[in-house]
């Protein structure tokens, strides 16, 4: 259920909507009845990413850490 109040009633009652809307319930705030916001929970942790992701889809060069030649600079000059 959906529980839509106008801005003046928002201010008054913030503290109980926003309990509203951690209970589960969609809480929308409204100006001269049009909607303008949703209060929804904060998710406590963010999703995480499962490990190897990306396995076999991405390749580095055996020689990527090794150092620039001395005249790789002189190219930029």
């Amino acid at each position: 259920m959906t529980a839509i109040v106008n801005m003046h009633q928002a201010k008054s009652q913030l503290s109980k909507l926003v309990e509203r809307a951690r209970m589960g319930e969609e809480v929308v705030i409204a100006n001269n009845g049009h909607p303008l916001v949703r209060l929804v929970p904060v998710t406590e942790k963010p999703k995480q990413r499962p490990m190897g992701l990306l396995a076999g889809q991405m390749w580095m060069s055996p020689d990527f850490n090794d150092p620039l030649p001395d005249d790789y600079l002189e190219a930029f000059e």
